[in-house]
């Protein structure tokens, strides 16, 4: 860690306001905790719908009520902007902003220099500036601060703190509760960390100081690299035991009784969601540059990113079996969000098994009672503005497909379901006469 002796720390101002820019999945309920914790909170966004939604006191995100949000924005704990002069006036400025893969499957931090550039004339002297979002090792003592520095004419771990402490979200899961998660927090002096650790106490229960920026962006890194390669295995697992006439899901089942060196991942259609399809790519870019091959991250991607084919093989023969083509095969798929009972729709693989089931002629409806009509995204815009079907008419359809197990979906009565069933999760309770697991 470089020498903190020229860090502006003397006497800093206390920490009462801070920003969070990025208001989704991670800004949002990172700006509800800290407004929990008696701190004003400016949160800014670029979309201006977003921030309309919020200053009417409603939410867009399934996890979160209306009635917080109207309480938090009644109190004025809360305001949010497009506006970043607003964070001016702020101690604290944390960057929660996408980081995702372009069309060559190479990081784009577009989003978070264009956040750095839009923010650098606001930064305060002394404030700490700290970026949460996902990165390869080096994007905070490199790319980022550099573009503070230009667009500032400051010096960072002089004139302001600079920090990284990558967000540690899974919505649904009722342990995962913001404050209750430790939070690794690097800064590029230790002066910057003492800062950024000052900013989290307020919030966070548990910190967990690290050596570097880079320490930090590595170990978050490996949290999701770890995921990606153990869902690989199980993923080849099941097409292996499939071919032998083996359940996986029977096989985990068994493997999970033992007590000591062993964990359940379970398989599915695909991966979804904003950290196990992109971030391990982040580090086998990077990793390049130093002229090193990451082969097992990049095959274990290759087989995850190969499941929706294994999917619709699945479908195609279920199809065959009733003498139907996929062409012109009425199709519902059960479960657009990329994991159970919440509405993230991020990378879900229900959107990759939409495209190829439709290349190949047929005609793909969804259910999903979490999302009701598909908003925007920026990996399959011609799918916005599709609906979900209604569950009370399943006679249409040539084939029902489960790629999520909502907790909606696992007494779902299909007895009477005349159409082939096919389960990518293990999910249905009551399994119907023509069902099948993918």
């Amino acid at each position: 860690m470089p020498n903190a002796s020229t860090d502006q720390s003397s006497n800093p101002t206390p920490i009462s306001r801070i920003a969070i820019i990025g208001l989704g999945y991670v800004g949002l309920p990172l700006a509800i905790q800290f407004c929990k914790a008696d701190l004003q909170v400016v949160g800014i966004d670029i979309d201006a719908t977003k921030i309309d939604t919020l200053r009417e006191g409603r939410s867009y995100i399934g996890h979160i009520s209306d009635n917080l949000i109207e309480e938090l924005r009644s109190q004025g704990s809360f305001t949010p902007t497009t506006d970043f002069s607003a964070a001016s006036e702020c101690q604290g400025i944390l960057l929660c902003v996408p980081t995702p893969l372009n069309q060559h499957r190479e990081p784009d931090l577009s989003y978070v220099l264009s956040t750095g550039a839009a923010l650098a004339p606001h930064v305060q002297p002394g404030a700490v500036v700290c970026l949460e979002s996902t990165t390869y090792p080096g994007t905070t003592e490199g790319e980022l601060r550099r573009v503070l520095e230009e667009h500032s004419n400051k010096t960072a771990g002089v004139d302001f703190h600079l920090a990284y402490s990558p967000e540690r979200e899974d919505p649904s899961n009722p342990d995962s509760q913001v404050e209750r998660i430790p939070k690794l927090v690097g800064g590029l002096t230790h002066a910057c960390r003492e800062r950024a650790i000052e900013l989290y106490s307020h919030a966070i229960q548990t910190l967990i100081p690290v050596e570097s920026c880079q320490v930090a962006e590595a170990a978050k890194l490996l949290e999701n690299i770890f995921r990606s390669v153990n869902i690989a295995l199980v993923n080849e697992l099941k097409v292996i035991y499939d071919k032998m006439g083996i359940d996986i899901w029977q096989v985990i089942e068994a493997a999970k009784t033992k007590p000591f060196g062993f964990m359940p991942f379970y398989p599915g259609p695909g991966l979804g969601g904003h950290c196990i399809p992109i971030d391990p790519f982040y580090l086998t870019w990077k990793a390049r540059e130093f002229d090193q091959h990451t082969r097992f991250i990049e095959l274990a991607g290759e087989i995850n990113t190969k499941m929706p084919d294994y999917v619709v093989e699945k479908v195609i023969h279920a199809l065959n079996d009733q003498r139907k083509s996929v062409k012109g095969s009425r199709i519902l798929i059960l479960g657009l969000a990329y994991k159970p009972n919440v509405d993230d729709d991020r990378e879900s693989p229900s959107y990759v098994l939409m495209e190829k089931l439709e290349a190949l002629g047929a005609e793909v409806s969804y259910h999903d009672p979490h999302i009701p009509e598909i908003r925007p995204t920026r990996e399959h815009p011609q799918f916005a503005g599709r609906r979900s079907t209604s569950l009370s008419k399943l006679e249409p359809f040539d084939l029902i497909l489960i790629a999520t197990c909502h907790a909606a979906f696992a007494d779902l009565d299909l007895s009477g379901c005349r159409c082939p069933v096919v389960d990518t999760r293990n999910c249905l309770t009551n399994k119907p006469p023509l069902y099948s697991k993918a």
